[in-house]
């Protein structure tokens, strides 16, 4: 072999033995990086693990502390058990099959206002997200001792009664059972006081008497307590307004809620008010609605409401508000429309001509003809004025302020209803 060649080979082997040595540190460089990752792995499972171990004492030392302590240690397992229970729902329901609930129940009746306070505390915890917990609170008689809670109230634990009463009313068993005879009061008082820093309270309490207005067998006893005329000074409030009219949609549906709305001084302007809000269309829809049912059905309110110009404000708000406030528009008008068409026939001659389906008398087509001739050329008049409106205001778009001030002016004027 020359020398030629066998340094050939040679270099051959060596590059060969680099690449096999470089696999094999590259394989070795793995293996330790998989060591270390489970190595890691391992390490924080015996963290986790460390860290349940550790709640699950803590647990137990608060619940045996809450059951059989004195009163100064059932305080103390109460506030550790509020923070337990805000970690996650499993946690909360381990710490109510433990039976915490009833105990915690209990110390509403103490003498003592942290521990009243920390028992509230702790309930507001466990009923978040579980309806379970909150069946076993009223099982608990929690109501009951809510109601002497409420009476005998500090300030201070004023907003935890508030959350918890709000947990509570969106459970079905509250249907029958909830104590709106002293709750009621409360909750208006609060939104009575004219507090408006206590936002969260607030909406807190309004959510309440949401959930409430949505079981008939509580309309009673809402309208009785104040609320109707509340809600609706609220619903003038752009802040608090979506939630008040929300409430005031579900009374109105019964007798005693639209007339106790039908009687209130501020109804029915201030809806026509909110009936042009256009940064609020959630708002115009639901004081449609009410408009809707208060006109139904009432010639009193009809009136009422022309008088205080709704006609022309509903038409804008038919051609250029949402799809559901421009239906509910649209029947409102309905309703001017078919008073319109009864008083020129009730004016127009002999109503035996006029109302034939009423009366069985022949119809007499030559002053039917006449009164139709009549309708259409009152109702084209109104409608230009009432188009003529509108295109001013249309023309008014570039210009807000413009636009505001002809929306006012004209909502002043009644025109003739459609």
């Amino acid at each position: 072999m020359s020398n030629s060649s066998w340094f050939s080979s040679y270099s051959i082997k060596l590059r060969f033995f680099a690449r096999v040595r470089r696999f094999l540190q590259k394989k070795a460089s793995c293996k330790s990086h998989e060591s270390g990752e489970k190595a890691r792995a391992e390490e924080l499972v015996m963290g986790r693990g460390k860290d349940i171990e550790e709640a699950s004492i803590v647990l137990q030392r608060s619940v045996k502390k809450l059951h059989f302590g004195d009163w100064e240690e059932r305080e103390t397992a109460a506030k550790e058990i509020t923070t337990l229970a805000a970690e996650d729902l499993r946690t909360r329901k381990s710490l109510a099959a433990l039976g915490v609930i009833p105990t915690l129940v209990g110390m509403l009746n103490s003498d003592v206002a942290g521990r009243r306070m920390s028992a509230v505390r702790a309930l507001v915890e466990l009923s978040n997200g579980t309806q379970t917990n909150k069946s076993l609170m009223v099982e608990a008689g929690i109501f009951a001792r809510l109601s002497l809670l409420i009476r005998n109230r500090e300030e201070s634990g004023t907003e935890d009664v508030v959350s918890l009463l709000l947990s509570l009313s969106s459970l079905p068993i509250t249907q029958t059972s909830f104590p709106t005879t002293d709750i009621l009061p409360f909750l208006t008082g609060i939104l009575d006081s004219g507090d408006t820093e206590e936002t969260k309270l607030r909406y807190a309490c309004m959510d309440t008497l949401y959930n409430l207005s949505t079981v008939l067998d509580h309309t009673s006893a809402l309208v009785s307590s104040g609320v109707v005329q509340t809600l609706v000074r609220l619903s003038s409030d752009k802040n608090t307004s979506e939630r008040a009219l929300a409430t005031l949609g579900n009374l109105v549906v019964s007798m005693v809620g639209k007339q106790a709305m039908e009687t209130h001084p501020s109804v029915p302007n201030n809806f026509i008010e909110i009936l042009m809000w256009d940064d609020k269309p959630k708002c115009q829809e639901l004081a449609a609605y009410i408009l809707m049912i208060l006109a139904h059905g009432s010639s009193a309110q009809r009136e009422k409401m022309a008088r205080s110009g709704i006609v022309p404000v509903l038409l804008e708000v038919a051609l250029l508000a949402s799809a559901l406030a421009q239906k509910r528009a649209l029947k409102i008008l309905q309703c001017f429309r078919d008073d319109r068409q009864m008083k020129i026939g009730a004016h127009s001659g002999p109503q035996t001509g006029r109302f034939p389906v009423l009366t069985g008398f022949p119809v007499n087509q030559k002053e039917t003809q006449e009164g139709r001739r009549e309708i259409k050329m009152m109702v084209k008049q109104s409608l230009d004025k009432n188009m003529e409106s509108i295109m001013r205001r249309a023309n008014a778009l570039q210009d807000p302020s413009t636009l505001k001030g002809l929306i006012i002016s004209s909502s002043s004027k009644s025109f003739l209803p459609l």
